[in-house]
C-alpha cells in the first residue's frame, strides 16, 4: 500500500507549514484564505477535501506549530453538523463565521449519549461544560434532549442558538492546553432546530474530531522528538554530547518508536474514517488508546532528557508536552477507548 501523500495534499502541507512558520496577525483569516478550512469538508459540503487523510495533513501541521488554534472546535465539529443539518458552511470555510458546539455536560464524562439539557419545543434549558471557543463564536450549536432518559441513544437533537439570545450565559476561562473554553448556561433560551435525531451525526463528527486531535498530537510529538535530538547533540557533559551516552540513546529510541507507532495509527484511523460506523469507531478507539500511552511516554521522556529546562514556561518543549498530555483527555482518554474497543470487538 502506498502511504505517500497525493500531490494536492503535499502542496497543502507545504503551504500550511510555511504559513504557520511566520504567521502573524489574524491567523484564522489567513487559514481561510489559504484554503485550509475548506480542506476539512467534502465537495458536497462546500469544501474540497474532507477525507481522513485531508484532516490528518492539516491537523498534524497545526500540532507542529507553537500556536493555539481551535480549528477542531470552531470549524470542524460545528461545520460537519451544520452540513449534516442541510445548512451552508460557506461562511465558515471563508473565515467570516465561527461556531462552537455545546455538547459536553458535567456528568457525561465521555459518553456522547449523556444529555440532560432539555428541549421544550424550541426552548432549551440546561448546562454545558468545556465549550472551547464559545466566547469567539458567532453562535452555538447546542445538543438537547426532547425525550427519553439522560443516557438514551434516541431523543438527542441539535439547535442553533444566537450568541446574544436572552437566557444564555457564557462564562469563559483559560484551559491548560492553551486557549479559552466556557461554561454555558441556558434558561428557557429560544433556539432554531437543526437536526431532530442527531445521535449518528454526532458520532460521525466526533470520530472526525478524534482523528484530528490525534493528528494534532502527532505533530506536537514530532517537534518534541526533534527538540530532544537537538538538545542531546548540543548539551555536553564530561567533554562530549550527552546524546553519545548509551542510556540516553536507548531512551530516545524508545520515544521514536512510540511516535512512529502513533503515526501508523493515524494512518489506520484516517483510512477508516469513511467506513461504516462500527468499523470506523473500532479503529478510532484502537488508535486513541495507543495515542494516550505513546503521548505520555513521549512527553515524559522528552522532559526527563532535557532536565529542568524542559519544565520552564519560556521553553517551547513544556508547552508541547502539556498539549500532548491534555490531548489524552479530549474525546475520550486511554481507558475509555480501551473499554470501547473491547465492547465494539465483542458486539
Amino acid at each position: 500500500m502506498n502511504f505517500e501523500l497525493t500531490e494536492e495534499r503535499q502542496m497543502l502541507q507545504d503551504s500550511l507549514r510555511r504559513y504557520l512558520a511566520g504567521a502573524e496577525g489574524d491567523i484564522w483569516a489567513g487559514l481561510a484564505e489559504l484554503g485550509v478550512i475548506g480542506a476539512l469538508f467534502s465537495e458536497e459540503q462546500g469544501g474540497f477535501g474532507g477525507a481522513g487523510f485531508d484532516l490528518a495533513v492539516v491537523f498534524e501541521e497545526l500540532g507542529r506549530a507553537d500556536l493555539t488554534i481551535p480549528l477542531i472546535d470552531n470549524a470542524l465539529l460545528p461545520g460537519l453538523l451544520m452540513a449534516a443539518g442541510g445548512l451552508d458552511v460557506e461562511g465558515l470555510i471563508g473565515g467570516a463565521q465561527r461556531l462552537a458546539l455545546a455538547h459536553g455536560e458535567t456528568a457525561a464524562r465521555y459518553d456522547l449519549n449523556w444529555v440532560e439539557t432539555r428541549a421544550e419545543g424550541d426552548r432549551l434549558t440546561g448546562e454545558k461544560t468545556v465549550v472551547v471557543g464559545a466566547e469567539d463564536a458567532d453562535s452555538l450549536i447546542v445538543s438537547a434532549r426532547h425525550f427519553g432518559a439522560a443516557c438514551d441513544e434516541q431523543g438527542i437533537g441539535l439547535w442553533l442558538v444566537a450568541k446574544d439570545a436572552p437566557g444564555l450565559q457564557i462564562r469563559g476561562y483559560d484551559i491548560a492546553q492553551g486557549g479559552r473554553a466556557a461554561e454555558v448556561s441556558l434558561t428557557d433560551v429560544e433556539a432554531k432546530p437543526l437536526i431532530a435525531e442527531a445521535g449518528s451525526e454526532l458520532a460521525k463528527a466526533f470520530a472526525a474530531a478524534t482523528l484530528a486531535e490525534m493528528a494534532q498530537c502527532l505533530g506536537a510529538m514530532d517537534i518534541c522528538v526533534a527538540m530532544t535530538q537537538e538538545y542531546l547533540t548540543t548539551r555536553k557533559q564530561f567533554g562530549r554530547p550527552i546524546g553519545t551516552f548509551q542510556a540516553l540513546t536507548h531512551r530516545l529510541v524508545d520515544v521514536v518508536v512510540a511516535v512512529e507507532q502513533a503515526r501508523s495509527m493515524v494512518i489506520l484511523a484516517a483510512g477508516h474514517l469513511e467506513a461504516e460506523a462500527k468499523t470506523r469507531d473500532l479503529h478510532i478507539a484502537a488508535a486513541k488508546n495507543l495515542f494516550g500511552r505513546s503521548g505520555r511516554l513521549a512527553s515524559e521522556e522528552c522532559i526527563q532528557m532535557h532536565g529542568g529546562i524542559g519544565m520552564t514556561e519560556e521553553y517551547a518543549l513544556g508547552r508541547y508536552a502539556k498539549r500532548i498530555t491534555m490531548s489524552d483527555h479530549r474525546f475520550g482518554d486511554t481507558d475509555h477507548h480501551l473499554e470501547r474497543f473491547i465492547q465494539l470487538g465483542a458486539a
